[in-house]
């Protein structure tokens, strides 16, 4: 004759138990901004390529989008063209100065 298995209630939830322990979410690794004046002046020319190309006034994830970068690189470049006069807020859209 065929033997049937049984499960008890506790083997069940031991073997639960394991799944759940060696299933892990690994944590989602944020990137690095390197932060220099060499890597700034380079996210600067990003984003005043980005405005010059689109020939308009454009919101800050715009522009990320399409320079190809973060948008604290976008700020970062931002910055850097605000203080040289290179670019201007206009009804809170960037555009060039």
């Amino acid at each position: 004759m065929a033997e049937k298995k049984t499960t008890t209630k506790a083997a069940a939830t031991k073997a639960a138990g394991e799944k759940k322990a060696t299933t892990k979410k690994a944590a989602a690794k944020k990137a690095e901004i390197v932060i220099n004046a060499e890597s700034v002046g380079f996210k600067a020319g990003d984003v005043y390529q980005a405005l010059f190309q689109a020939e308009k006034a454009m919101a800050v994830k715009d522009i990320a989008k399409a320079a190809k970068i973060t948008e604290a690189e976008t700020l970062l470049g931002m910055g850097w063209l605000f203080k040289e006069g290179k670019i201007k807020d206009e009804e809170g859209l960037i555009t060039l100065a």
